[in-house]
């Protein structure tokens, strides 16, 4: 029992010093990661189906505080009767700030303020979609070793302003403030969209970052 315990408290003070080191190291470090997101709801023979890949690139102006942007991409989708109805794409542009705490070990809490700036086309009806907004959101990152982490991330508020433009009619601006989705629009949307509630972003997202 004493050299399990002893065991034990090596165990744990190893990973505290690995925290401290990784913490107290990262000022001055730049960062990679790529954010997957994916949601899908069906309804009888109805699909609809939001697939996002967002890379981000930042550095760490403190060892808990990193500052950065990214640049990614959107595809939503409708299906009814197994054809496509709306297909919709988006690039996205995002600065962010992130601020980071310690949890336990290896383990950090992070909240993220970002500043998403969306736009594209659903090309079935040729609508063009702007979207900009404020996001806040947060998440766990799992340092696996002093240059690899894994993150995951999840929408808690956000503010959005959507522009609408279809080919033909006029315009519609929509402003939404809300918590866990990052935009939930009118129901002119979900007309040009054939879906039920459709988010311009997932609000579930996974990660690897890579520290150098």
């Amino acid at each position: 029992m004493k050299k399990i315990v002893t065991l034990i408290s090596i165990l744990l003070v190893s990973l505290t010093a690995k925290a401290q080191e990784t913490g107290q190291g990262l000022k001055g470090a730049w960062f990679a990661t790529s954010q997957f997101g994916y949601q899908q709801t069906k309804t009888a023979d109805k699909k609809n189906t939001s697939l996002s890949v967002l890379p981000i690139v930042g550095t760490f102006i403190t060892p808990s505080v990193a500052v950065g942007a990214a640049f990614g991409y959107i595809n939503i989708k409708a299906d009814s009767e197994g054809k496509t109805a709306a297909k919709t794409d988006l690039i996205v542009i995002e600065p962010l700030a992130r601020k980071y705490w310690n949890v336990a070990g290896s383990l950090y809490f992070f909240g993220q303020l970002a500043l998403p700036v969306i736009t594209g086309k659903e090309k079935e009806s040729d609508l063009k979609v702007n979207q900009f907004g404020l996001s806040l959101s947060g998440g766990f990152d799992y340092f696996v070793t002093k240059n690899f982490s894994v993150e995951f991330s999840y929408d808690l508020a956000n503010f959005t302003s959507t522009t609408l433009d279809p080919k033909i009619g006029e315009k519609t601006t929509v402003t939404n403030f809300g918590l866990a989705h990052v935009a939930n629009v009118d129901p002119f949307y979900n007309t040009a969209l054939a879906g039920s509630n459709p988010n311009l972003t997932s609000p579930l997202s996974v990660g690897f970052k890579f520290i150098f």
